[in-house]
């Protein structure tokens, strides 16, 4: 089998980079972190990738002309540290079409919401102006619409009666911390197998 080489884009503090991380310290990942990519020059994921001798670059947006421009770049980046999984890991960018299938069926994104519910930027302001009562994380594929891939895992945290955005946001992210790593041992692992929207987890293989 082909070695498996994990490429995280990030778009801020890179929390959960730091927690796949330790996951591939521990042996739970069973693939490394061949590269580390943003968008924001500010972006506190280059500094845990500098600490952990990752290869890390920001490809800043504002320096190409266009979308496809900065996804070329990307891709070129990518393809150069000979990464074949790709792990959105709080990357604040829309992916087009052509991003999509250069890495199709490659790509994990994390979302802060139990999708298909509050979809988007703003997920924790959702919730709480909707008045639920459960929210929590999703991992997914990720295909050419916003947070609409087939689910791999998720995770529900109760939404409490004085629950702030940040503090709803703290709450589930201790849980992003958990579920990530998880999900990538089991892509990695060949235990995930996707039926129209469905993700079967073949936990016997």
């Amino acid at each position: 089998m082909a070695k498996e080489i994990l490429g995280v884009l990030c778009s801020g503090r890179g929390t959960n980079l730091q927690s796949i991380l330790a996951a591939v310290d521990s042996g739970q990942i069973p693939a490394p972190v061949g590269v580390v990519l943003t968008d924001k020059p500010d972006a506190k994921a280059l500094e845990r990738a500098e600490k952990a001798g990752i290869p890390h670059f920001c490809v800043d947006r504002k320096q190409y002309a266009g979308k496809q421009a900065f996804e070329e770049a990307l891709v070129e980046k990518l393809r150069a540290h000979g990464v074949t999984l790709v792990i959105l890991a709080g990357f604040m960018r829309i992916l087009s079409p052509y991003f999509v299938h250069e890495f199709s069926g490659r790509i994990l994104n994390i979302h802060p919401s139990l999708l298909p519910s509050f979809g988007g930027a703003h997920a924790h302001r959702d919730v709480l102006a909707y008045g639920v009562k459960v929210s929590g994380c999703t991992i997914h594929f990720v295909d050419e619409g916003m947070d609409s891939g087939p689910i791999i895992l998720q995770t529900a945290v109760p939404v409490l009666d004085d629950d702030d955005e940040d503090t709803l946001a703290a709450r589930v992210l201790e849980q992003e911390h958990k579920l990530y790593p998880r999900a990538i041992e089991l892509f990695l692992n060949g235990k995930l197998n996707i039926e129209g929207r469905k993700v079967r987890i073949m936990e016997s293989i």
